[in-house]
Formats: structure tokens, sequence, C-alpha cells
């Protein structure tokens, strides 16, 4: 009954995604369904195998190292500031972006970071039937963020047509980047976190393949990454700053929302004697209850979405860990990984903002299709989650 019902949530979703598409006709239903198994097969091979399990571990060890010279630090700059026993969000979590992102930094100025990317690009290519920039955009979102993405292909922006624009914009929004996966660890548990950036960057092709279908030319099919010209140590200067300005800009929204949601939730509870969360539990429930998530445990689930779709997925993990203990391992997976991406209205104006940055006209663009760049990118966070149900 459980696999029906989730089956009936996969059907949802592509019904949905197909009620937005245009041009139905450039859909590329062979690439499709080739990404679609690709999906399920690294959801198992994750989840489910031994295999998976090393791999996992692998990756949350160095994860785990990377924090702990990170707490080296942190430590140091602020030792004392909290008292013994007690644990402070700002230190923890989000102060350790700052040492991840000097990495990423290294990593691009010594060119190793574009060569990955390009060649991952390259072989994703292949399989979704994408351009090589729509390709190289997926996988460089994942590495370097959602708004710094642009910045390594702002050569090509003023050539890109509005549908190129948008499969870029939602692949950004789909993904997460490696400096907050590190944060991500220490929220939720890391084989979700590493199984929910894997299954993105598939669900993102799947999802945009038919909300937004095109064949890009071979005459257009071209890809130039800018790279930025400076010494080793201006770099770093400069990711260090990134990096903390990254962990001031999250501590400071999550001040804003955590406290508005507080607020919102007990005027709520005054005057209709129900929390606006729960009420957004009850909205949200069935798509819940599709992805396989049990009716017990649904309409808090549904909660926890909709919080991440307000607010971000730093408040809706917060919200997660509150009730963590009283969900099953089940759901637990499966809102997990559904709170792994930037789908929520926050980012319509970051990636907007970052693109019209560097060319005003495309910046309108995206800001035109924002709400659909919204729609696309949390299908995509349904269907890795739906998958995972499945899986699990």
């Amino acid at each position: 009954m459980r696999y029906l019902i989730s089956i009936c949530g996969l059907l949802l979703v592509f019904g949905l995604a197909l009620l937005m598409s245009k041009n139905k006709k450039e859909i590329k239903y062979k690439n499709i369904i080739m990404m679609l198994i690709i999906q399920f097969i690294l959801a198992a091979l994750l989840l489910n195998t031994k295999f998976g399990y090393v791999l996992i571990k692998g990756f949350t060890k160095v994860f785990d190292h990377l924090l702990a010279y990170a707490s080296t630090g942190i430590t140091f700059v602020f030792g004392g500031l909290a008292n013994e026993g007690e644990y402070s969000f700002f230190l923890n979590v989000l102060l350790p972006i700052v040492f991840i992102s000097v990495l990423i930094g290294i990593l691009q100025h010594f060119k190793i970071l574009p060569l990955i990317m390009k060649g991952i690009g390259l072989l994703l290519s292949k399989v979704s039937g994408m351009g090589k920039l729509e390709s190289y955009n997926a996988v460089a979102s994942a590495m370097v963020g959602q708004s710094e993405v642009f910045i390594t292909v702002k050569k090509q922006l003023d050539k890109i047509s509005p549908q190129r624009m948008y499969t870029l914009c939602a692949s950004a929004m789909s993904t997460v980047s490696m400096s907050v996966v590190g944060a991500y660890m220490t929220m939720i548990e890391p084989k979700y976190v590493v199984t929910a950036i894997v299954l993105n960057l598939f669900g993102g092709f799947i999802i945009v393949s038919i909300i937004n279908p095109y064949t890009v030319e071979a005459s257009e099919d071209i890809l130039k990454i800018d790279e930025q010209k400076q010494s080793f140590f201006q770099m770093l200067g400069e990711y260090i700053m990134d990096g903390f300005k990254v962990a001031i800009i999250v501590g400071a929204m999550l001040i804003g929302f955590v406290a508005l949601m507080d607020l919102i939730n007990s005027l709520f509870d005054m005057i209709f004697g129900i929390s606006f969360q729960d009420i957004l539990g009850y909205i949200f429930a069935p798509i819940a209850f599709l992805m396989g998530i049990p009716w017990a445990d649904a309409i808090t689930a549904g909660g926890i979405m909709a919080t991440k779709l307000v607010t971000n997925e730093f408040v809706a993990m917060i919200s997660l860990g509150e009730v963590a203990k009283s969900m099953s391992a089940h759901t637990l997976a499966i809102i997990s990984v559904f709170l792994v991406s930037f789908a929520n209205f926050s980012s319509i104006g970051i990636i907007a903002g970052a693109v019209k940055g560097l060319n005003e006209r495309q910046g309108n663009v995206v800001a035109r299709f924002g709400l659909k760049l919204l729609y696309g990118a949390t299908l995509v966070s349904i269907l890795t989650a739906t998958i995972v149900g499945i899986v699990i």
C-alpha cells in the first residue's frame, strides 16, 4: 500500500510539471526515464548497501575533520564566549562555513574544482540531453553556490535565451553549495544530505526537461568559464570574507525568521486556537502523505515542509530537530532529504539579484519567472523525497 501511495506521489509530481509545460512536443522522455532510473539506483546504492554506507561514512569523516579544523580557529577567536556544556548554533553550525569557503577557494584557484565541474558536467550532458552550459551549471551550483555560479559564466549571460536562463536558475535553486553542507550535517543525518545532493542533481534536469523543454543547437552549445585572475592571498582574503558574509547573513535571517515565526504562531494560537505552522501542516499534509510519510506524521511533516518554503532550510531543520524523536525513521529520512535544497522564496531574490548584478536585462528576465522557478525547484525536492520514500 505504501509503495502504491508513493507511486501516486511520483505521478502527481510529473503531472504538476506537465501542467506548466508549454511545449510538450520538445520533452525528451527517453532522457527523463534514464535519469529517473539513475535516481532510483543511486538512492538504493547510497541508502541500502554496504558500499553506500562506506562511501557516506568516508564523506562524513572528511567533513568531521574539516569541522574540527574550523573549530580550532573559532575557539581561538571566540573561546569562552559560550558557557561550558552549552551549544551555540552560530559558533558550531554557521562559523565553520568560513573555513569550508576557504577550501573551495583554494580548489578553485588551483583549477582543481573547475576541472571536476567540467568533467562531471560533460558526463551529465550525455545522460540529460541538456547543453554543456546547463550541465556545467548544475554541478557548479552544488560546488560554489547558487549566486556565485553565475559569475563563472558571466561572459555568456547576455547571449542566453530566457528558456536556458530558466534551466540555469532552477538548477541553482534545486541544489545546495558545498560551503553549507557541513552545517547541514550537524543538523540532520549526513547520509540524507549526501543522498539529496546527488538525487537533486538529476531531479533538477528531470523537472526542468518537462516544465521547460527545448533543444540546444550545436552552434549554441558552447561553454565559456570566466576565471578571475588574482594572487593566492587575494583569493584567500576574498573567500574568507565571502564565507563570513554567508555565516552572518544566514544568522541574521535565522534571527528574523525564527522570531517572526514564533510571533505569528503565538498570534494565531491566541486568535484561532491553532498555530500558523499547524495550519500550514494541514495544507501540506496530503503532499507529505503522497511522498510516503505515514498520515500520523504527515501534518507535522507538512508544517516543516511549509516552513522551509516560506523561510529557509535552516529554520525548517531547527523545527525538524525539535520533533525528530517523535517521528518514525522512515518519516525522518523523507523529510530530511526534502529540506536539502535552496527552494524557498528568499532564493528568488538571491538568484535574481546575483544575475542582475552581472547583467541587468537577464536579471529582469529571472525576476519575471521567479515563482515558476520556485515551483520547479519545489517539485525537485518532492521528487527526491518520494524516491527515497520508495527505496528506504
